[in-house]
């Protein structure tokens, strides 16, 4: 990307937001774009980001051999109430609805309703399971409180995922496979991602982990022993009879060790059983020739939650704690290097034009002409780049300095080594 093409400016930013400093810089930045309260618009290098986080859930989830499919968004009412839950959303004010001539909508917050749908002519007998399907797509939710620009927002994306299982079993199974990708995708994006015991909540079923990322900026606060890894969300000691529950579903009888901590949750799975195939009277034709319901599992990942957190845990500082820019993981930046030459120097904008051309798409060439070589410089951090190569008259013939954004290490390498480097 040339950034003389890009419509970016000089990008100046101030009295950055205490609490959430990187996303804060996104919107001032121009790299977000708030439409309204939760509603946001990405910019190229954000949008690339977030393709690249779901990159990486999609190939975790397709070597569990998971099947990506497309639901939806807009749902009719009717399937909704088949389940039962179209008045308590409505009531509850989560739903978001469109009253047409031909009857009313919703945006969907969620997907359960409108999968089965989808598998019920596909899946009629055991022969068929078992199967999991997923998408990536928008979500709508009403939220009351928005918080966190893309923590919780009223649209957002969302990886959502659905099994079907003919018995108890096979649910375990299945649900296990999703746990060990969800890990899988916690590894591959370089995130300590931590399986947090759950209540279920208004989704029934009667087993279920959140999937949460420390942090002082988290909304949820988690009991967690980083020796054992047992952790479970406080929420869960709200329940009369939390002991038997731990018990019972994960063999935990001690939970004296566990230390409270903040955290956000960017991931939730659930062991939902025959809830909403009993619901909807939906399911499958067993060995005996007998109609069963489904035993179906649900899980969800924010991708846009996910991505925000990644955003705020980039963030970087100069010796005396000041905020100076955002250095990306380069497994999710979608460009690895910005190179900055003296826009003047027709020797050194030549040598940059030859490094661009060679590291097309790993790369973003900023040939601003009406921007100094330090506004550049700031602008790089500003824009998360990992990698920054200054071309300047300090630096002799053939050789640049590349900076480790986050690190702050400099070294001089020769143009050759440059791409050797980013040309993989």
């Amino acid at each position: 990307m040339r950034l003389s093409k890009s419509g970016i400016g000089t990008m100046r930013v101030n009295n950055l937001d205490e609490m959430y400093p990187a996303q804060d810089m996104l919107l001032q930045s121009g790299q977000l774009v708030q439409y309204g309260t939760g509603i946001f618009g990405y910019n190229n290098i954000t949008m690339l980001v977030k393709r690249n986080i779901e990159r990486i859930i999609e190939e975790c989830l397709n070597d569990a051999e998971c099947v990506e499919v497309q639901l939806p968004t807009l749902q009719p009412d009717t399937i909704w109430k088949k389940s039962g839950r179209w008045d308590k959303y409505i009531e509850d004010g989560t739903m978001l609805t469109v009253d047409s001539d031909r009857g009313m909508l919703c945006l969907a917050p969620t997907a359960e309703e409108a999968c089965i749908e989808f598998v019920a002519e596909k899946l009629k007998s055991y022969k068929h399971m078992p199967v999991t399907v997923y998408q990536i797509g928008e979500k709508y939710r009403n939220e009351i409180r928005t918080r966190g620009y893309l923590l919780r927002g009223r649209s957002f994306l969302m990886m959502d995922a659905y099994s079907f299982d003919t018995d108890l079993n096979g649910l375990e199974k299945s649900y296990e496979n999703i746990r060990n990708a969800y890990l899988k995708i916690g590894e591959r994006l370089g995130i300590n991602v931590i399986p947090v015991i759950a209540d279920n909540g208004s989704m029934g079923g009667k087993k279920s982990e959140e999937f949460m990322i420390i942090s002082p900026i988290g909304e949820d606060t988690i009991l967690y022993d980083e020796q054992s890894k047992i952790a479970l969300n406080t929420e869960i000691l709200e329940k009369e009879n939390y002991e038997e529950y731990l018990k019972e579903e994960y063999n935990i009888t001690d939970i004296s060790n566990l230390k409270k901590t903040k955290a956000i949750e960017i991931g939730h799975i659930f062991q939902l059983g025959t809830k909403y195939s009993d619901s909807m009277n939906i399911g499958f034709i067993d060995k005996d020739g007998k109609q069963k319901p489904y035993y179906m599992g649900c899980y969800g990942i924010g991708v846009s939650r996910l991505m925000a957190t990644i955003y705020e845990n980039s963030v970087i500082k100069d010796k005396e704690g000041k905020i100076t820019g955002i250095a990306l993981p380069e497994q999710i930046a979608p460009y690895l290097l910005q190179i900055i030459p003296k826009v003047e120097n027709e020797e050194k904008m030549k040598q940059a034009e030859d490094i661009y051309e060679k590291l097309k798409g790993k790369a973003i060439l900023d040939d601003r002409k009406d921007v100094s070589i330090g506004a550049r410089i700031k602008d790089c951090k500003i824009l998360g780049t990992p990698y920054m190569a200054i071309l300047g008259d300090k630096v002799e013939e053939g050789k640049i300095e590349l900076e480790n954004i986050k690190t702050g290490e400099k070294n001089i390498i020769t143009i050759e080594e440059l791409i050797n480097k980013f040309n993989y």
